[in-house]
This record gives structure tokens, C-alpha cells and sequence, in this order.
């Protein structure tokens, strides 16, 4: 059987990228990314087959925002990060800083966290659009917390954050030397338990700046994954209406979300590091393979019914956080702050509504342009 194509510029894909996605998976583990302007990539859409890529020593990642050439030159050796890292040099960093994400310490984060959303909702009044008022700017200020930014330096903080997620235009440059000459002053005279705990660790500036430089280039996720949440909790007031009377079922609820409707479509790509065969089909050296987290979410040889939502479910073997030695480092801190702006919020606002919900058609990510809401 032929390998399928996705266009990643259709309509049908960035508009359900679930079915699409899953239609390929029906059809075998591997399929193509094509359109204009996209390179061909090939992506496993298989539960077991991704984790299988993603654990696979054939298959490496690339190099990324480090290289760009608009980058300024002192700025660039903080700027490769764990995250483009293989080998002993990664095994090392995670060794490290593993114990300072760990769920542990997520939990005594909790209270901070509460104290953050409790002031973001604070400010809510009348109908809002709830990914610019609340979940976009909630995972930075998450962030200046956990790394001690001065209540002084945070509104710049958030105007590099928002610079980075969109990685062009002018502000881009901007923002670079502002995380990072910031990160710089911080580990100078760490003010945080974070911060203290890498350095106390064995972590050099470098490291450490480069790892305040990876928060904030994926510790913003959690802004999609909330928008997200609160829709799909709002689309089906069961399943809402069964955390309002059971809240037990709050983490494993998460978990559930993340897995139904994370934003995250895709796994950042690896390259093969020589000619291969991968599920009967030839790659050559330095072609790109991703996986497709949309697809094996909903692989049916590992979730019973799929593509229904289900807060009771176990659902901990969801690729939301990707798999193998890249796993999300943050995973721990992700999964209180979701539950913690989605429980503040459903609280304050029992009577929350989605006014109009404005997907972006982007093929990588399962996210929202604006979300109004009203109660």
C-alpha cells in the first residue's frame, strides 16, 4: 500500500488535524508531509511506532534557534539548549536538573502558582478573550516567578516571551539579548530556589542561563493547552459537570486533555543519521521524521474509544510530552498549572461561556487566534 500524503495546507488538515491524522493512521504507521512551502517530512502516526522513533538512536534533532543569523554574536552560546542536545552532553544536563522539576517540586510551587492565577482572574471583568487576558500571559509570569524576575522586569519579560512564540519579526532580536542579558543577571545572584538549586548542582552560567532560555521558549505551551481545556470542558458540560462533583478526578483529567486536544500536533523533527529503512519504506540520511502526537493520542491499539473525552480515563501514556530522553522537563510544573488555572477558573466563573472560538490554521500546533468568553 502507498504511502499516504498530508498537505499541510489543506483546509481538511488544519482545520481536524485529528481525523486527518488519523485517517493516515489507518492506513500504516508512516505517512508524508508535503506542500508549498513545507519540505517533505515524513511522520509515524502510531502510538507504539512513535515511541519506538523517539527512543530510536538512528534519528537525531537538528539544530535550531541558536544558529539564526539575527541572533546577536554574544548571545549565541547560551542558546543551544538540552532540547537540541544528543548524547553524553545531554545525559549529563538531565541528570542535573531533573531533580529540580521533579513532581515534588512542582507541588511546593502549587501555592505561588494559585497566588499568580487568583490575580490574573482578579482583573477579569465583563467578556474577555481568555487566551490574551489569562492564558497567554499566565505560563510567563509562571516563569519570572520560578526563575526570581523582579516584579519591575516582568512586563518586558512578557514583551520577549511574546516575541520569542512568534519567532520573526523584528522583535525577535530584541528579545533574545533581553531574555538572556536578564538570565545572565539572575544566575549572577540567584534569588529563587530554581535558580539555586542548578547552580548548587554542578550547572555553569552558561547552562544555566541556556536553561532559563529553554523555559521560556517551551514553558509558554501550557497557554494553548488552556485555551483548549476550557473549550472542550465547556463543549461537554458532563464531563465538566463530573469535576465540579468529583474533583478527585482533576489530575487525571489533565492528563485526559492533554491527550484529547493538546496543541502540540507534532514532535519537533529528528534527521536520520544514515540511510535506513523504517516501516518498509526507505529514508535516507538527513531526510526529517516527526511523529504525530494528534495521531497516536488517538491510536485505538492503545486508548479504548479514541475520540471520546473522557475525564475518568487513565490516559498517562498520552505523547503530549513527547517520549524517550527528550521528554518534557517541565512536565511536572505543566500538569499543577494547568490544573490550576482550569479548576480557579471554573470556580469563578461557573457560568463561563464561549462567546466565538477562532482557530489559527497552523499545522503544527492546535490553537486558537482568539477565544471570547462571557458568563
Amino acid at each position: 500500500m502507498p504511502v499516504p500524503e498530508l498537505d499541510l495546507t489543506d483546509p481538511a488538515v488544519t482545520s481536524d488535524p485529528f481525523t486527518a491524522y488519523g485517517a493516515a493512521r489507518e492506513q500504516g504507521p508512516l505517512a508524508k508531509l508535503v506542500g508549498p512551502g513545507f519540505p517533505p517530512m515524513w511522520v509515524v502516526t502510531r502510538h507504539a511506532e512513535a515511541r519506538a522513533m523517539l527512543t530510536d538512536p538512528r534519528f537525531a534533532l537538528g539544530e535550531g534557534t541558536y544558529q539564526r543569523p539575527d541572533v546577536p554574536e554574544h548571545c549565541l552560546p547560551y542558546l543551544r539548549t538540552m532540547q537540541e542536545m544528543e548524547g553524553p552532553d545531554h545525559a549529563r544536563l538531565r541528570r542535573l536538573t531533573t531533580p529540580a522539576f521533579a513532581a515534588r517540586r512542582a507541588l511546593d510551587f502549587r501555592p505561588q502558582m494559585e497566588r499568580i492565577v487568583a490575580q490574573y482572574l482578579d482583573r477579569l471583568d465583563g467578556p474577555f478573550d481568555l487566551l490574551a487576558e489569562f492564558a497567554q500571559p499566565l505560563p510567563m509570569e509562571v516563569i519570572c516567578e520560578l526563575v526570581g524576575v523582579p516584579e519591575a522586569e516582568r512586563p518586558r519579560w512578557h514583551e520577549f516571551g511574546a516575541a520569542v512564540v512568534r519567532v520573526s519579526g523584528e522583535g525577535f532580536a530584541t528579545a533574545v539579548p533581553g531574555i538572556i542579558d536578564g538570565a545572565r543577571s539572575l544566575v549572577g545572584q540567584p534569588d529563587s530556589a530554581m535558580l539555586a538549586h542548578l547552580t548548587s548542582a554542578g550547572l555553569s552560567e552558561t547552562e544555566t542561563v541556556a536553561l532559563v532560555w529553554q523555559l521560556v521558549l517551551a514553558g509558554q505551551t501550557p497557554a494553548n493547552t488552556i485555551a483548549n481545556a476550557v473549550e472542550a470542558l465547556l463543549a461537554h458540560p458532563d464531563q465538566l459537570a463530573v469535576l465540579r462533583e468529583e474533583p478527585q478526578w482533576w489530575p487525571g483529567a489533565v492528563e485526559e486533555l492533554m491527550r484529547w486536544c493538546g496543541s502540540q500536533l507534532l514532535t519537533i523533527p529528528r534527521r536520520a543519521i544514515e540511510d535506513l529503512e523504517l516501516h518498509g519504506v526507505q529514508i535516507g540520511r538527513g531526510e526529517p521524521v516527526t511523529a504525530s502526537i494528534a495521531a497516536a493520542n488517538r491510536d485505538p491499539r492503545v486508548f479504548a474509544d479514541p475520540d471520546r473525552f473522557d475525564v475518568r480515563r487513565a490516559s498517562g501514556a498520552h505523547l503530549g510530552f513527547a517520549h524517550g530522553p527528550h521528554f518534557c522537563l517541565g512536565a511536572s510544573f505543566a500538569r499543577v498549572q494547568v490544573e490550576v488555572a482550569l479548576t480557579a477558573l471554573l470556580d469563578r466563573f461557573p457560568g463561563l461561556r464561549v462567546v466565538e472560538a477562532q482557530r489559527v490554521p497552523d499545522p503544527g500546533t492546535w490553537r486558537f487566534a482568539a477565544l471570547p468568553v462571557t458568563w
